[in-house]
């Protein structure tokens, strides 16, 4: 499936932007494998971004491993890995990702959807605990901080680097971000429910005017009422706040395990015509924003 990056790169890219955004995992809930998935891809969230030289991770699913023995093959790692929150989908890569076994990586693990006393660090103990899995976090002989934030928060990663925060609406929360840098933003929303009142607000303001807008089309408008309250939204609501929002390009990501290739191309087809410059997200896609 990774075979497919460099066509995606030469059509969804331009050579002057210094920020770019690479997919390693799309799919939600539970990782897929089998012929009916190869084209867009069955491992779970992960979403690297690269602001000139600065390297951002968006969410630890099992697409995690595959960037990690990306970066295993070059050298010393320095990235900041933000989760959205840390139900199993989005955690399950983190003892998988090479760097974290490598003496010279540095690593900072945020999260800011926590609450009642739980740290980051507690979430990935928790994880990491017998009879759950055989090693705790003491595996791991990177240099790791584990940084807590409240979702709504703005963080400056660097002089450079701005990301803004905002709470989202899914069981146990979560968090959605809006990466700034060199002019652009690149938005991540995932796991999020929409309300049957009308746009939600608060993520229309994070998104105004964003470059990409990442967001969580779990299911259809259809599909929808069947799964009220398990926090997740459809692309054709995706489509309404990109429109709303002034969106330059929306990215349909976290794909049902149940939605395979041939649905997904129906999907594709019916997003492009209500807005020609989205897309589905592949596991290998990279934009340039």
């Amino acid at each position: 499936m990774f075979s497919q990056l460099g066509r995606w790169a030469n059509a969804l890219t331009s050579t002057d932007s210094k920020m770019q955004v690479r997919f390693w995992g799309v799919r939600g809930s539970i990782a897929c494998a089998g012929p009916e998935v190869q084209k867009y891809g069955g491992n779970t969230s992960c979403v690297e971004v690269r602001c000139g030289e600065r390297l951002i991770i968006l969410d630890a699913g099992s697409g995690l491993r595959y960037l990690g023995e990306e970066l295993n093959k070059n050298g010393a790692v320095n990235a900041d890995l933000f989760l959205s929150h840390s139900h199993m989908d989005h955690i399950c890569g983190l003892l998988f990702f090479g760097p974290l076994h490598r003496d010279n990586t540095q690593m900072r693990i945020w999260s800011g959807h926590l609450s009642n006393g739980w740290t980051t660090s507690d979430a990935i103990d928790d994880l990491m605990a017998a009879p759950l899995l055989p090693v705790s976090k003491d595996v791991f002989t990177a240099k790791i901080d584990y940084v807590d934030f409240k979702a709504g928060e703005e963080i400056n990663l660097s002089n450079d680097i701005r990301i803004r925060t905002i709470p989202l609406n899914h069981p146990n929360g979560a968090t959605g971000y809006r990466i700034e840098y060199d002019g652009k933003a690149v938005c991540y929303v995932t796991d999020t429910e929409h309300r049957p009142e009308g746009p939600d607000e608060i993520i229309l303001g994070l998104i105004k005017g964003a470059d990409v807008f990442i967001y969580d089309t779990s299911y259809t408008d259809d599909e929808y009422p069947d799964y009220v309250g398990y926090g997740h939204s459809t692309w054709e609501e995706g489509a309404r706040l990109a429109r709303r929002a002034g969106v330059k390009k929306y990215v349909a990501f976290h794909h049902d395990p149940s939605h395979d290739d041939k649905f997904m191309d129906k999907v594709s087809r019916k997003l492009h015509k209500m807005l020609p410059s989205a897309v589905v997200a592949q596991e290998g896609m990279v934009l340039h924003p």
